[in-house]
């Protein structure tokens, strides 16, 4: 295990500092290393650190949620108002009716089936946006409409809206009986998992400011606490719907919005455990794609993919509809929705490795959805930011 540890890391940074170099986002040069080791090509990876896989795959997840929360200013979202609220969701949940309506009739999928191949492409990926989007920040352009800031949170919170529908649907393709009945559990889930982040963000708050400790410790707490939430989750599946993603992210939310201070030490240290779990996290997940099923079922997931993303370009102007956005600024919105990679990653295998009869067809629609938007969707971004968007 030791060797296929150091392979991953060794390879995984190299790789990654490759893509940089070639102006390409560095995790397609990780996800690309975990298909070359992986069992598909050339097989040179420990089978006790493949088992293990989804387990580290969510603590990566945890971690990004972490880092989203603590990054998330409820007072950016007052100011920005409407747009800044359906950025949440309205993108998210266009492109998943997508393929509610698409995806039966051009993949041969039944309707849960196509709702979860829509709630895992549903989330745009905050590890390709928000590095552009405080690029901006700190440069200065579009900051006064507030169009960084508006995607930053949008990028946060549709993957917390996503995850937990896609949780919600793997759990109904499970076994549990599909009714309209069976999809209130989505925001009953949701509206507990919020308030047990915000009492525990509000315990752990109180407890940073009596208790003088140090910050990797509390982040050391934050990550302990969080562990149980999700893992919480499976243990009273069945009974109540709580989740746990979602509890995660609000309990940072907290944290950022009473101890500011404190949420920014936090950030710089969950940042340098994210250099870490991104590339166990991407790498670990080129390893379980079975490369010839993607290749062959490719030509039909693409279209289903373009349809998706059209739909999901069409949430984002209507999210934005309304506001003092020119054409351009809308324009470049639609742009920075497009890239996919952190979600996908983190839940794209989940399905295969509870047996799901779409587990193959999701994981590789994750997998091209990667490849094609994220250095698709980062190149237009570079190239265009400075063209549609005003610096102040």
């Amino acid at each position: 295990m030791l060797l296929s540890i150091s392979l991953i890391i060794l390879l995984g940074l190299l790789s990654g500092s490759i893509f940089r170099k070639l102006n390409l986002p560095h995790i397609l040069g990780m996800l690309i290393t975990g298909i070359i080791l992986g069992p598909f090509v050339l097989n040179l990876l420990d089978q006790k650190i493949l088992a293990i896989s989804s387990d580290v795959r969510e603590i990566a997840l945890i971690i990004i949620l972490a880092k989203a929360g603590l990054s998330l200013d409820i007072s950016d979202l007052k100011r920005i108002g409407r747009p800044a609220v359906l950025m949440c969701f309205l993108p998210a949940t266009f492109e998943l009716l997508a393929f509610v309506l698409f995806a039966p009739k051009f993949m041969g999928v039944s309707l849960l089936e196509a709702a979860i191949l829509g709630a895992v492409m549903g989330a745009v990926s905050p590890a390709v946006v928000v590095p552009f989007m405080s690029k901006m920040i700190d440069n200065g352009w579009g900051i006064k409409k507030g169009i960084p800031q508006m995607i930053i949170a949008g990028s946060s919170a549709d993957d917390v809206y996503v995850i937990v529908i896609f949780t919600a649907l793997v759990a109904l393709a499970e076994g549990e009986k599909v009714s309209a009945l069976s999809f209130l559990k989505i925001p009953i889930s949701i509206v507990l998992g919020i308030i047990a982040g915000i009492l525990v963000g509000l315990g752990l708050t109180c407890f940073f400011k009596k208790f003088h400790i140090r910050d990797t410790v509390k982040v050391l707490i934050i990550l302990a606490i969080s562990f149980i939430l999700v893992y919480q989750e499976k243990i009273i599946h069945g009974i109540i719907s709580i989740s746990g993603l979602l509890a995660v992210m609000s309990i940072c939310i907290v944290i950022n919005n009473k101890s500011e201070n404190v949420a920014k030490r936090l950030i710089r240290k969950f940042d340098k455990m994210w250099v870490g779990a991104e590339i166990f996290l991407f790498v670990m997940v080129g390893t379980i794609v079975n490369i010839k099923y993607a290749l062959s079922a490719g030509p039909m997931m693409i279209v289903m993919l373009s349809i998706g993303l059209i739909f999901r370009s069409f949430g984002t102007y209507l999210s934005t509809s309304g506001t003092d956005l020119n054409k351009k600024e809308k324009l470049f919105c639609i742009f920075a929705e497009l890239p996919k990679a952190t979600v996908q990653a983190a839940i794209g295998s989940i399905p295969l490795s509870k047996g799901l009869n779409c587990g193959d067809m999701v994981l590789s629609l994750a997998v091209i959805s990667i490849l094609i938007t994220a250095p698709i969707g980062a190149i237009i971004m570079e190239k265009t930011y400075k063209i549609f968007c005003e610096r102040n």
